[in-house]
């Protein structure tokens, strides 16, 4: 399982050490330049969230991907 946003690696690594997901099936990734985000169409860019978290996030969203293809 693939956990990601909008933050760089160092974030990522001290969100998934802190939920304790070392050595388990999780894996989170960070996408600082929302590259990933644009790509899916899930940029976060609302008014409301924008005035306080300043720069576009990700919405909340998940995937079934079997063999390649999301499905």
């Amino acid at each position: 399982m693939l956990v990601y946003c909008v933050n760089d690696g160092a974030v990522m690594t001290a969100w998934a050490e802190d939920q304790g997901v070392e050595d388990s099936i999780i894996t989170f990734l960070g996408d600082p330049r929302s590259e990933l985000t644009k790509a899916l169409d899930l940029v976060l860019d609302h008014p409301g969230p924008m005035s306080v978290l300043g720069n576009p996030r990700c919405k909340r969203s998940s995937m079934l991907i079997d063999d390649g293809i999301i499905k």
